[in-house]
């Protein structure tokens, strides 16, 4: 890699998101992470980036069980408080079987689309010297345009692995990268973090 240090970013890969039995499982997101196959190819991006030396950092969504941190007006979480999802210290904001975190790797709990909003993760970045985000997650196009956008715009090279990542449909994934493509390299998992 030509940079001087990257960090693998594992965006929103909770069991209310990605596990068939998630909250979020009606909206598509389980469906669409089965069928690309994303739990699988962020499971070998970890084993690369962890025998690589490559920082992992998790970042889960989530609102403590009052939820005062949820916007009541967003279309994405306003019903999060009556239907009980995204509550943190449940299993439906852990992160999947498939890709848990190992000892000693940071989580970022953030509670809006942007894991750079109201969080730590700026300064964990900084303080271990990364200038490369490399990201995986759902969704394709709210937290991983999101964190592509908002790191680009606070001089990070960005590299999404996109078959790492999914939306709640095809179309709106594919759109996403199209997108994603104008402030970020647009890779794979196998060549966005080379073996060694």
């Amino acid at each position: 890699m030509e940079s001087l240090r990257p960090a693998l970013l594992v965006l929103d890969l909770i069991n209310d998101v990605a596990h068939p039995d998630g909250k979020f499982a009606g909206h598509g997101y389980a469906k669409e992470v089965a069928r690309r196959g994303v739990l699988d190819r962020t499971a070998a991006a970890l084993h690369r980036a962890r025998a690589t030396g490559i920082p992992v950092i998790y970042v889960v969504v989530g609102f403590s069980p009052t939820y005062v941190e949820c916007p009541a007006d967003s279309p994405i979480f306003g019903d999060a408080p009556r239907q009980r999802k995204l509550t943190l210290g449940e299993w439906g904001t852990r992160i999947h079987d498939a890709v848990k975190p190992q000892d000693g790797e940071p989580l970022v709990v953030k509670h809006r689309i942007s894991p750079f909003y109201g969080t730590s993760l700026d300064l964990l970045l900084r303080n271990q010297r990364v200038d490369t985000l490399l990201l995986t997650g759902v969704s394709t196009d709210l937290v991983v345009l999101s964190t592509a956008r908002e790191g680009h715009d606070r001089d990070f090279r960005i590299r999404v692995l996109a078959d790492a990542t999914a939306a709640t449909n095809e179309e709106l994934h594919e759109s996403a990268l199209r997108l994603l493509a104008r402030t970020a390299e647009v890779t794979t998992v196998q060549r966005g973090i080379p073996a060694r």
